[in-house]
């Protein structure tokens, strides 16, 4: 996540094109570290949300509402008091920093024009509101510090305010150029980290683009770099900057696939993988993406049981398969002794009483092998007892040949239900996984509830460039379904050869598929199952005519036998999902 600097440069632009002149309407605190704040300005109404979450700090505006406690704490009520009807007459962010300062006007008991600051400070865990005279003095914060808590600054009422200075970074907008490049070149570390831990407002991601941008390797070291290079350096900082005085800022959220995985209010380029969406405003991104982020997290947290059942299942399987593996390792041995056996009884005959070995000629082998002997036991003893180890170890040998297949299968099966549960984007897809479970015998149905519910969940539905249509199984019992009873005999099935993953049905409609469908098939393929993120996938493919279930075998669990492979990426940002 790429909250920095550069996004709240964006989102102070934003904040200043809407709100500055507006007055305070309302003042709300739903939760301890939160505000709500009703801002009416030029006959529209608009709500500001800040939050000083240590986990999730945020500012942005929201058309959602959202209640307030039946008491207002005091922190809400002191604001209340000096803010209600204040208007607004600046919004500024101190050089690039996670600040941004709101200066309201307001009269105060005597009918006095006053000013009043309120800092919204978004530093991760040190994220905090700050209320303050026109002077800088504290007058109260959601979040008190004191010097048992911090050394470094103090915030509580009555102390001056300031900005701590603890990383020492130069502010881009205002430093000349060969001070900044001495700067960031001076510094032993890779030249990306080198970047963000100098320029105020970068973040790894943005000096990660900076250095792509740059046509550099953000790994490389400063102090190498070429007067080429450091020239390059500087003239795509300066195009960067320029784009922030200007406030030409274009927002925008990549995903891979459904989830959100970053958002800048600068183009990324160096995400050339994940599919761009672009926002009007730094507030319509921030929302989306959070609540993106929540219904992700949600469902994670939903599944929590199931992750846990269904991991604790999977290292027990694990290491029973490596027990079973090391049971029949030691099965190697059973030819030995039949061969042991063997040669005993036809050249023992003239061995010596109370012999501890024999010498014989393997007549498999050609070559003279030493057979250990039991002094005690005759030539004919002996030969009976390797011929009782070897039954021994053959009868364990395909008795635990036997389990070990069994084991395998079962690893597998809980392998496809754990990427399952990681592609799963709704309850419903949650409640198909725990039928799954529950039928397999991982979860015990207990009571009336747990009978089986009614199944909502579908497959995604994607449609190619080609206009053909592309089903991708959720889980096992929807891959069953999609297999044997929605696919045709001469539609197309794939999947990543020998990972978890899920069934993908590729619908010919009696037409010829050409190839860019089968490539696209293929990356589904590809990116719902473990193989996501690769270079490259093995997927195999065939007919569905050609892929069988054996009697008894496990959810999503099938065969063929003559296919065709494709190695292929995972992307599929070209592809559009229906549902």
């Amino acid at each position: 996540m790429a909250f920095d600097g550069i996004t709240v440069a964006s989102l102070r632009a934003e904040l200043s094109r809407t709100l500055t002149g507006g007055r305070i309407a309302k003042i709300a605190q739903p939760e301890a570290d939160e505000l709500l704040l009703t801002i009416k300005n030029n006959k529209n109404q608009y709500r500001l949300l800040i939050s000083a979450s240590a986990s999730l700090p945020l500012l942005y505006l929201t058309e959602s509402n959202k209640p307030g406690p039946m008491t207002a704490p005091g922190f809400c009520m002191l604001l209340r008091k000096h803010l209600n009807g204040g208007k607004i007459t600046d919004i500024r962010q101190p050089s690039l920093e996670r600040i941004i300062q709101f200066e309201i006007e307001h009269l105060n008991e005597l009918g006095d024009l006053c000013r009043k600051l309120l800092i919204v400070e978004l530093m991760g865990k040190h994220s905090n509101l700050i209320f303050c005279n026109e002077d800088g003095m504290i007058l109260d914060s959601i979040k008190h510090v004191s010097s048992a808590v911090s050394s470094v600054r103090e915030v509580l009422p009555g102390r001056t305010y300031f900005i701590p200075a603890t990383q020492e970074k130069l502010d881009p907008l205002t430093s000349p150029e060969e001070t900044m490049l001495e700067a960031v070149c001076r510094k032993p570390l890779p030249l990306g980290r080198a970047i963000y831990t100098t320029l105020t407002g970068f973040s790894p991601v943005m000096a990660e683009e900076l250095c792509f941008r740059s046509l550099l390797d953000s790994d490389s070291l400063p102090s190498a770099l070429t007067q080429n290079q450091r020239e390059m350096l500087m003239h795509q900082l300066s195009r960067i900057l320029e784009d922030i005085r200007l406030e030409h800022f274009t927002p925008q959220i990549l995903f891979r696939g459904k989830e959100p995985v970053e958002f800048a209010a600068l183009p990324l380029t160096v995400y050339a993988d994940l599919q761009a969406q672009s926002f009007e405003s730094i507030s319509a991104l921030l929302e989306s993406y959070y609540a993106s982020k929540n219904t992700i997290t949600r469902i994670r947290q939903k599944s929590s049981d199931l992750r846990r059942i269904v991991q604790t299942a999977l290292e027990r399987s694990r290491k029973k398969y490596d027990l079973q593996a090391k049971q029949l390792k030691d099965t190697e041995k059973r030819e030995k002794y039949k061969v042991y056996g063997e040669l005993l009884q036809a050249y023992g005959y003239n061995l010596e009483e109370g012999a501890r070995s024999l010498e014989a000629l393997n007549y498999y082998t050609n070559e003279t092998v030493t057979i250990p002997l039991d002094p005690k036991l005759t030539a004919q003893e002996n030969a009976k007892k390797y011929f009782d180890k070897y039954g021994k170890l053959k009868r364990t040998y395909e008795a635990v040949t036997e389990l070990l297949t069994e084991t395998a299968k079962e690893t597998a099966h809980l392998e496809s239900v754990s990427q399952a549960l990681d592609i799963a984007l709704s309850e419903e897809d949650l409640v198909q996984i725990r039928e799954e479970l529950m039928e397999s015998g991982y979860i015990r149905r207990r009571r009336s509830q747990d009978k089986k519910p009614r199944i909502t969940s579908r497959p995604f539905h994607y449609l190619s460039s080609d206009g053909f249509h592309i089903y991708v199984g959720k889980n096992n019992l929807q891959n069953d379904e999609l297999t044997f009873k929605f696919a045709s005999g001469n539609d197309w099935w794939f999947h990543a050869k020998g990972t978890a993953g899920s069934h993908v049905i590729l619908k010919s409609e009696g037409r010829e598929v050409p190839d860019r469908a089968f490539e696209e098939a293929g990356r589904l393929a590809a990116y719902y199952s473990r193989s996501r993120g690769n270079e490259k996938a093995e997927i195999d493919y065939v007919e569905k005519k050609h892929v069988k279930k054996p009697g008894g075998a496990r959810p999503g669990f099938v065969v063929y036998y003559t296919n065709y492979s494709m190695v292929i990426d995972s992307d599929i940002s070209g592809l559009t999902l229906l549902t």
